[in-house]
């Protein structure tokens, strides 16, 4: 692969921003950073950032679908490609198509499928998110009660079943036993608690089990009380990885404020929770039979249910910035080494510095897109 150097840019790394900061790239590979860097070979190709940002590609752990597809429609490669394609124009470089609550036979199917694209290192996807359906029925949202079940054995062998991507599961701690949690969690599985009305107590206990995650925060859990904490307090004292979807509309801008003062590790990670209208001119889908539209900037089930969400990664990263009162730096943090740490693959994508891949975003300082490169190949 040609070598490529980035010149002249504002270079977003885990340290701060270099100004006038540099980046080799050098068989996909980012081989330098800096501010005081030399293109190497003059056959090189060199671009000139004109001060734009840099930006490392985003890194989303929840996206049900996109470019007018759902995954649990089809959850087979060509739909994961595509969802995979339609996110990437919003600057996504690495995903993990989300499968809701559905038959364990379409789990096994989705898990096979995922498996095998990041066996062929299919661009942009990184593993599979299996979103439910072991949820608590009172807090379920828009998954079809239908679908719900017990964890049993045979559906712990089948999402321990991946050989090579990385799987990620939803559950109600309180619908499962610890044993099972722990289960999952040896065998690889990240286990992140959501749809859910755990106890303060029975959250810590999944925490302990081995659950390092929680599934869009405040969302489809029981609320804060004074003498019944619940999931949030435990989510915000853990030292676990809280996703959460910024769109305004989820959750009120000032309780992700008080979310991101209270977590001190800060932990806090953008998710968009996407549906098929991302990336597409479609502004209704259905799912589990029920007729889904965009409203007000959402995805609404005919009785007002939320289904998902009409957000883009690009779009995430600045709402973050306007509702949380943050800096570039850490929306960026929370777009995608946050993730990426989540996921394990910190070591190889979500930051710009030396060794990782080069997954990197040229925005403008309107926070606006003008180039995405994965493994640095232009997209």
């Amino acid at each position: 692969m040609k070598a490529c150097f980035l010149a002249n840019g504002r270079i977003v790394t885990p340290e701060g921003i270099i100004d006038r900061g540099a980046v080799a790239i050098r068989d996909g590979v980012i081989a330098e950073v800096g501010d005081l860097i030399a293109p190497g070979n003059p056959a090189d190709e060199t671009i000139d950032l004109e001060n734009d940002f840099l930006l490392p590609g985003f890194v989303d752990v929840q996206v049900n679908g996109g470019g007018g597809l759902l995954f649990n429609d089809d959850p087979g490669g060509g739909t994961a490609i595509e969802m995979a394609r339609a996110h990437r124009a919003f600057g996504t470089t690495s995903l993990l198509p989300t499968l809701i609550s559905d038959d364990l036979d379409k789990v096994e199917q989705a898990i096979r499928t995922i498996d095998e694209e990041v066996r062929r290192n299919t661009p942009g996807i990184a593993g599979v998110h299996i979103e439910g359906p072991f949820l608590n029925t009172e807090k379920r949202g828009i998954h079809d009660k239908r679908k719900l079940r017990e964890l049993s054995d045979e559906a712990v062998a089948v999402l321990t079943s991946a050989e090579h991507a990385q799987v990620v599961v939803t559950l109600a701690p309180e619908r499962v036993r610890l044993d099972q949690i722990t289960d999952l969690v040896e065998s690889g599985v990240k286990v992140c608690i959501g749809h859910t009305n755990a106890s303060f107590e029975e959250t810590r206990h999944a925490l302990a089990a081995g659950a390092s995650g929680f599934t869009h925060l405040f969302n489809a859990m029981c609320p804060m009380q004074t003498r019944s904490p619940g999931v949030i307090p435990a989510a915000l004292e853990s030292g676990a990885f809280c996703g959460i979807i910024v769109d305004g509309k989820h959750v009120h801008p000032a309780m992700l404020r008080l979310a991101l003062r209270a977590k001190r590790d800060r932990r806090l990670m953008l998710v968009t929770d996407a549906m098929p209208v991302v990336g597409s001119a479609i502004e209704h889908f259905r799912l589990n039979g029920r007729r889904i539209a965009v409203r007000d900037g959402v995805c609404l089930a005919e009785d007002g249910t939320l289904a998902g969400a009409a957000l883009s990664m690009i779009e995430a990263l600045r709402n973050a910035m306007a509702m949380l009162e943050i800096g570039i730096v850490e929306a960026s943090e929370m777009a995608s080494q946050k993730p990426a740490s989540f996921l394990g693959i910190a070591d190889r994508t979500g930051s710009i510095k030396a060794g990782l891949r080069a997954d990197l975003l040229r925005v403008t300082p309107e926070f606006e897109l003008r180039q995405i490169w994965i493994g640095g190949a232009e997209q």
